[in-house]
């Protein structure tokens, strides 16, 4: 499969999956992720999730979290 049709393949995936798969090749790329790490990391996931189902915390849209980064490095 060239580059281009690995590309497109995922370009057609739901954006979730798209995701998923980016995060699991960038991860496997550096060494993968110890085991407890990972379930930390799902563990502190399904706390943030609980809390934004709650509305105990408040959303921010992407565009201004990278509004912000832009921000404060300068750009």
């Amino acid at each position: 499969m060239t580059t281009d049709q690995l590309v497109s393949e995922m370009l057609s995936l739901p954006d979730d999956v798209r995701a998923e798969v980016v995060d699991r090749v960038l991860l496997e790329s550096h060494g993968g992720q110890a085991s407890e790490h990972k379930q930390a990391w799902s563990e502190e996931i399904h706390h943030r999730l609980e809390e934004v189902q709650a509305g105990s915390v408040a959303e921010i849209s992407g565009d201004e979290v990278s509004a912000k980064i832009r921000r404060i490095i300068g750009r």
